[in-house]
Parts: structure tokens; sequence; C-alpha cells
């Protein structure tokens, strides 16, 4: 978040959401993400919040949203038809193998504690060619948040020892998982990891929230974003990581 305080509640996290500094999250993203209108994709949006993906890609595909809290479904965008589902994990494992060209986890592993089986049902309900899209908290990126945007250097140096150790906000307790977990499960469970990229290696750091409601400011901001989510350096220093997994065919094996 941009602002003054952490979120709070429901209403917070939809202020932020309908914020600049929200909204350019889901710029950037619809940006590496790159799905074509056509052709008609099956996606699956696990921890969909308040639906903004699910509502985006619903103009043109078929999608499914899983959500744990029954309070964003209440307020979720639903300007587009799609699927929504009150529930967690067990309604994954209800989906048959290979349903879906898209699955989507965006800041939602974070939540749970035991990771690994939910990302392996996120792989196994994908199919063979299709792409999972994982967004997921980076301990550099909050490093640099907590020491530059909240001015918190003790919270900094905690996170550089301990990356487990993260905030409790009214979605639950932080678990921060590392790139190398993603990658290792990504093997394990028949994914390749395709592409990886930075998200908010600058937007969020800068205390004026004032400008960033100047057009010029963010049509600027979106483009360095942009250029700079494919650079090792920025990519690492980066708030978020995008990483982009393709799952393997039968003959990859």
């Amino acid at each position: 978040m941009s602002g003054s305080k952490p979120m709070e509640n429901v209403n917070d996290y939809i202020e932020h959401v309908k914020s600049p500094w929200g909204r350019m999250f889901y710029d950037l993203l619809f940006i590496q993400l790159d799905i074509p209108e056509t052709p008609r994709l099956k996606i699956l949006d696990f921890g969909s919040g308040l639906g903004v993906t699910a509502d985006y890609y619903a103009a043109w595909h078929d999608v499914t949203a899983v959500e744990y809290n029954a309070e964003m479904i209440v307020n979720r965008f639903r300007e587009n038809s799609y699927t929504q589902i009150h529930g967690a994990v067990e309604h994954i494992a209800a989906f048959s193998s290979n349903t879906f060209d898209v699955v989507i986890c965006h800041n939602v592993l974070e939540y749970i504690k035991d990771q690994e089986p939910v990302f392996a049902e996120l792989l196994r309900v994908l199919k063979p060619g299709g792409t999972l899209s994982v967004v997921k908290h980076n301990q550099y990126g909050k490093v640099f948040h907590s020491a530059v945007f909240w001015n918190d250097p003790g919270k900094a140096l905690s996170l550089l020892k301990n990356s487990t150790s993260g905030n409790i906000n009214f979605i639950g307790t932080q678990y921060i998982y590392s790139y190398k977990d993603a990658a290792a499960w990504s093997e394990k469970y028949g994914g390749t990891i395709k592409r990886v990229f930075g998200m908010r290696a600058f937007w969020a750091l800068g205390q004026n929230s004032d400008v960033k409601y100047n057009d010029d400011w963010y049509r600027n901001m979106l483009e360095l974003e942009r250029q700079a989510a494919d650079i090792d350096e920025y990519k690492n220093a980066a708030y978020h990581n995008h990483i982009l997994i393709e799952k393997r065919s039968w003959t990859d094996e």
C-alpha cells in the first residue's frame, strides 16, 4: 500500500485496489501475463480476492474464481460473468486433472503455512502446455520497503534474518517462501519456470501519494516498471516476483 497505514480490513483493501498504486499492479500484471483474447481459454483464479483479475479475463474467457474470504466475494468486481466459488484448496482438489489452460495464484500462498501441497494441486489441474501464474512476495523487496517506505529498519532487520516472520493482517499471517522453493516445487510436480518478472520495484517507495494521481507520472512509472521488470538487478529488489510456469507434457518427462 502506498498510503499512510497498513491495510486492516476489506474496506482498506478496496481503497487500495482503486488507488493508482493498486491499479498499477493489475496494469503491469496484465502486460506480463499477455493472455490473448482468442482462443477462448479455461482459467482458474485461486485466491481471487476482489475478483479484479477474474473479472478482467472473463470478458473473453471462461473463468472460475475461488476465494475464502466471504466479504471479499460480496464486494467483488463483477462487470463480466464468471463462476465464483466460496472456499479454499479443497475446491481445487475437486477439479479433474488437466482442466485449465491458465491457473492464477497471486499473493495467496503467503497466507498458507503448508504451501507445497497447494502448489502441487495448482499444477495438477493445469493442462500440459498451460501456464501457472504465481505472484509472490520477495523477501529482498520487503526489506527495502520496510526500511525506506515505512522507515522501520528494525522490521527490515527482522525480515533480513528470518523470511518467515511476516506480517499479520486482516487476511492472516504471512509465510514468505523463496524463489528456490517455487523452483523446486515446479520441478517436482511437472512444471518448468519459463520467465520471472519483478513487480513494484519503484512505485510504492515514494512517500508523496498526490503525484501518483498525475497521468504523466502514472504513464511513465508504468513504462519504467515494465522495462525494469526483466532486468535482474531490479527484479531481485522488487516487492513482488511474478513467476510464469509451464506444465510439461507427458513426452517431456
